[in-house]
This record gives structure tokens, sequence and C-alpha cells, in this order.
């Protein structure tokens, strides 16, 4: 079984005998794209005002996204379980799987608030990699902000990019194409993109000597459960503490970091899906 298809299950159970969540309204930033980050990210809000996030610059998502939002194409009012299932079987456009993955998020969000469950804040800028001097740490994804702290501890990074213009040796660090390079890392940091977008079974399955592989990005906000048990070590995701100041702040394309606050959920610091259900 996959990932995605572990973590639909996980949904799926958690709902089981309640009412279907509903969407009640989609967050987007100003289209087009402005290229700052706060650009790249929306929102899918349910019924019970839980916000999930979802990367919007896979492929063509955002054009049309904003496109059918535009069109009123009747998402408002959907079953946010059946948007979650589009994006779990892996045959839905890159529009429709960024609005499935951002209904998992919100169904997970609306889980965690049920629960009075709130993740610890993360209490360091690199996701609890504890990299050494020396040590081989792996990155999915190229996060500029992640390399000037993890080179300053005299770690020996290795950038998995799907970008063939970055690909070569960089200061202090290499940009490969190649996942096969993962397989020499101690610990890997990994953009939830890679669950959006399929491949984090794939990655996974370079990383399986890492001691240590961390979800990370602001899309990191589902139920873990699923995640856990392939392998990641932790999510280090966006928590919306403020969400009219987020809403508002996205739709005119302003930073909404203050609205919002990182944090760092451990596998061993999570209670489990029995006990928020």
């Amino acid at each position: 079984m996959s990932i995605a298809s572990d973590l639909l299950h996980s949904l799926q159970q958690a709902w089981a005998g309640r009412p279907k969540p509903r969407v009640r309204a989609l967050h987007l930033p100003p289209v087009p794209w402005n290229g700052s980050k706060d650009g790249e990210f929306g929102a899918i809000e349910l019924d019970s005002g839980a916000l999930g996030l979802s990367y919007l610059l896979f492929d063509d998502a955002l054009a049309r996204v904003s496109a059918a939002s535009r069109a009123g194409a009747g998402l408002v009012g959907a079953d946010a379980l059946d948007l979650a299932a589009e994006w779990a079987g892996g045959e839905a456009s890159p529009a429709r799987a960024t609005l499935g993955f951002a209904a998992v998020n919100a169904l997970s969000r609306e889980l965690f608030d049920r629960a009075g469950f709130v993740p610890p804040a993360a209490g360091d800028s690199v996701a609890g990699i504890d990299a050494a001097a020396g040590e081989s740490i792996g990155m999915v994804g190229y996060f500029p902000p992640l390399l000037k702290p993890l080179l300053a501890r005299g770690a020996q990074l290795t950038v998995l990019e799907l970008r063939a213009d970055l690909a070569g040796q960089h200061e202090g660090y290499r940009v490969t194409l190649d996942p096969q390079d993962l397989a020499g890392c101690s610990q890997v940091l990994c953009t939830s993109t890679a669950l959006l977008n399929h491949t984090l079974d794939s990655v996974l399955a370079h990383c399986a000597k890492a001691r240590r592989v961390v979800l990370i990005g602001p899309g990191a906000g589902c139920l873990p459960d699923a995640l856990f048990a392939h392998g990641i070590s932790a999510l280090a995701g966006s928590w919306i503490s403020d969400p009219a100041a987020f809403k508002q702040a996205l739709a005119t394309g302003a930073p909404w970091s203050h609205a919002a606050r990182k944090f760092l959920l451990q596998r061993d610091g999570y209670p489990g899906l029995a006990e928020l259900r």
C-alpha cells in the first residue's frame, strides 16, 4: 500500500459514522504568482473553519485552480473526503491533486482541533536535524534558507532536485537529479511536495539507511500515522494560529508568517489516530 492510500484510509476511518465534512471556501493568493514564497500556497477551508494548505506551483495548478474558482466550479459544499480521494488515487490532474491534498490537510487539522491536539513548536530552523561536522545530509527539494545553518555545522549536503539547471557541485553542497544519491545520507529533509505529487514512496526507498527523515514545508500538515508507519521520523510544517489574518494576507499577496507558526511533530510525541477520534 502507498502512503497516500494509507493516509486516505486513516481519514476515512476517522470520519466513519460521522457527518461528511464539507468545503466552505477556497483561499488563493493573487494570480499570476508574484515570485514570493507566500504566493506558492493556497488553502481549503472546511465548514468547521479548519484550514489545510497545499503547494500551488505543481505544474499549472495555480492558474487552473484559480480559473476554476472564478468559473464557480462547484468546490464549495463538496465532500472533502471525496476530494482527498481524488488526490490519493494518483490519477487526478495537478489542479485537482492540489485541491485534494489541501483537503487532506484541512481534514487533518479538523481532527487535531476536535481532539485539542496542538503539535509542539519547532525548536530550531532546521527541523530538528542534529547535523554533525562531516555528516552526509540529504535534502529533497532545494531550500536555500536551510543551506546556511546546515553548512555552518560542517555537514555535507546532497540536494535532490527536478530542475536540471541546478544540478552540479556548488559551494559546500551538491545538487543531483538521481534519487539513488540519497542512499549514503544519514539524515534527510524532504519537501512535502513529494507527498503531493506521489514521489515520496520512491524517495523513501532510497533513504532506508537514514536514521532520520523529516517531511518539511507548509504542506506538511497531514495526519501523520501513515507517514510514520512508512519511515518518516517527523513533520515540520506550518500551524495556522490566526485564520482571519492568514486569509486576509493570502488574498492580498502579503506575507502570512505572522498568522502561523512552525511546528515539529516527532513520531514519539504523537498520540496516534485512536486518541484523536
